[in-house]
């Protein structure tokens, strides 16, 4: 919201003054100026005020925080935001890695591959990859919701699951189209479960009817995260191209720090919502001191 207020005014001289102010904000109540401009007869100046770069870094920050944060969403949804895209960051740098052998093993840069070929073995591996999504989706998608911790962590090691896979095609051409056709398999279940459990940790965050505000914002920092970790994993890939000992080693590096970066963001998490594991965690913790629920469920 910006406001332009013109000011007149007459000093005792006689001479004529223009105030130009220019007041930037979200709302009418959070207002601040930015610049103010100062005419007369004799002179004419122009005064930045200070606030406009924090309405400037403010205007910014809206692309990637929801609308009247932090107020708006809990106290666990910065923690969370920050391992979640540390973790992502290096999903992406390994996806660099697992690709560029999954491409060398399909033939690509030779000349005795062919491209039918090729095309057969990314159609069989991208099949696979979509039956076993609806097979996961029909055996565990009702149990997503109540368990949404358990199964965030599943979903990212079974990813990495699905990257190790890759990585080890190349290694046993005999078994490529099996092992790399696992892999997809894998990650079948890491898209399923990931998906809706992010849904339902959405719905957790939002305190002020805001959880599609919250999806889209997430979204953008979902997409400077991937940008930043496709540049990083570029220069690693360059830089271990023909050196299987630095792929492995920088590829279970990332791994490591993966799973270390999802445990430490699901134990940011302060759900309030019960399921079979929490309420016995609750009761367990009653009968053992006698305090009531409300304070209980900051126990979790």
């Amino acid at each position: 919201m910006e406001s332009v207020s013109p000011i007149i005014s007459s000093s005792s001289n006689k001479t004529l003054l223009l105030t130009l102010e220019e007041w930037n904000g979200s709302s009418p109540t959070k207002l601040s100026k930015t610049f103010t401009i100062k005419a007369s007869s004799s002179s004419f100046s122009i005064q930045r005020s200070g606030a406009r770069f924090t309405h400037v870094w403010r205007r910014f920050l809206q692309a990637f925080v929801p609308e009247g944060f932090p107020s708006s969403v809990t106290p666990d949804y910065v923690p969370f935001q920050i391992w979640d895209l540390l973790q992502g960051l290096s999903t992406y740098i390994r996806t660099m890695l697992s690709t560029q052998a999954l491409l060398s093993a399909i033939g690509v840069g030779e000349k005795s591959a062919t491209v039918i070929g090729a095309t057969f073995q990314w159609f069989l591996r991208d099949l696979t990859g979509m039956l076993g999504g609806i097979l996961f989706t029909f055996y565990q998608g009702s149990n997503l919701d109540s368990n949404a911790k358990m199964w965030r962590l599943v979903a990212d090691l079974m990813n990495d699951l699905g990257m190790l896979m890759d990585l080890i095609s190349p290694l046993f051409p005999s078994a490529f189209v099996f092992i790399v056709c696992l892999g997809s398999i894998s990650r079948s279940f890491t898209g399923v479960a990931s998906g809706a459990t992010r849904a339902a940790l959405t719905q957790h965050f939002a305190l002020q009817d805001n959880a599609a505000d919250i999806s889209a914002k997430e979204g953008s920092q979902e997409t400077v995260a991937t940008m930043i970790g496709m540049a990083l994993g570029m220069l690693v890939a360059r830089i271990t191209i023909g050196h299987p000992l630095a792929i492995w080693f920088s590829f279970l590096s990332l791994t490591l720090f993966h799973m270390y970066a999802n445990y430490r963001a699901v134990r940011c998490l302060a759900l309030n919502s019960l399921n079979p594991e929490r309420s016995s965690i609750l009761l367990q913790h009653f009968t053992e001191t006698g305090q009531d629920l409300d304070h209980l469920f900051s126990f979790l």
